[in-house]
């Protein structure tokens, strides 16, 4: 079995790259050997290599630069992946692709199921509704993966982030009115790859909420990390009590975030006979690998 994966550098692929690594031949490409910016270094790519298996975490993710940037946005997200769509089918290839919570507009009470009405508020989303349309439209074998709020112990995060502030301010303001599931690149690689090898003996073809469960707001999310950190010996300046909420208003962005990022999980779990983890669990794994390093 043949794996390629695009998007070898980013949060997941890295992930990918030690979960997929068991399973088969795998070819790790990252911009430079496959630009989904560019359909003919995309198409030389899947050429060369004659995948069985295609995993895309390739993906352009710059949230409020997109709303400036729709044309690269829309070919990142949603032509190239058509392109890749189109090749999985043609091929009998399995196409593996993550998607985001962005394509819902975050008004429905209660957790999302796959089959709720999306409404996308801001490019971005658009474009990566565009992208999973493209793979159902195209026929293939495929399995669309919806995460949201993801985070890695490589490179930077909300997490770190609110740690390092708190070593240097007193007093801090946070979102209090959006609400989700931190969810880590090291889950979302595993299921992938339980995911690969269910979806050896069966069709399992579909989109699926691929997060973490349990749900709190980014307000709640700083405190919970500050509180470790500080239980970890790091000097804080901020207590928790110091993080004040705020509403999503005081937080001007270019581009509009889904208040509910709630997304239910349990048909990923039934097909694919799992369970989530709370997303305390991995948030708890990178803090002890970042702050005791």
């Amino acid at each position: 079995m043949k794996i390629l994966l695009l998007g070898k550098n980013g949060q997941v692929g890295w992930e990918l790259q030690r979960a997929l690594a068991p399973l088969g031949q795998l070819v790790c490409l990252d911009r430079k050997n496959a630009d989904l910016a560019n359909a003919e270094s995309v198409k030389a790519a899947l050429l060369e290599c004659a995948p069985d298996i295609i995993v895309n975490a390739a993906a352009y993710t710059a949230v409020d630069k997109a709303e400036s940037e729709v044309e690269l946005a829309n070919t990142i997200n949603a032509t190239s992946v058509a392109l890749i769509a189109e090749y999985a089918k043609k091929n009998n290839a399995l196409f593996i692709h993550y998607s985001t919570d962005y394509v819902f507009d975050g008004t429905k009470d209660g957790l999302y199921i796959e089959e709720d009405a999306v409404n996308p508020l801001s490019v971005y989303g658009s474009s990566k509704l565009a992208g999973e349309k493209a793979i159902v439209a195209s026929g293939c074998r495929y399995l669309v993966f919806r995460t949201s709020w993801v985070f890695a112990a490589k490179g930077n995060n909300f997490a770190k982030t609110m740690i390092r502030l708190a070593t240097e301010r007193e007093e801090l303001n946070v979102v209090a009115d959006q609400f989700g599931a931190p969810t880590s690149a090291e889950l979302i690689a595993d299921v992938t790859a339980i995911a690969i090898i269910k979806s050896q003996s069966s069709d399992l073809s579909g989109v699926y909420h691929l997060v973490a469960k349990g749900e709190t707001c980014w307000h709640r999310y700083a405190q919970y990390v500050i509180e470790k950190a500080r239980g970890k010996g790091v000097e804080i300046k901020c207590s928790s009590e110091a993080i004040l909420p705020i509403p999503t208003e005081q937080f001007p962005v270019p581009a509009t975030r889904p208040k509910n990022s709630r997304l239910n999980t349990t048909k990923l779990e039934n097909n694919f006979d799992i369970v989530m983890p709370n997303w305390q669990v991995h948030v708890d794994r990178m803090l002890t690998e970042y702050l005791e390093k």
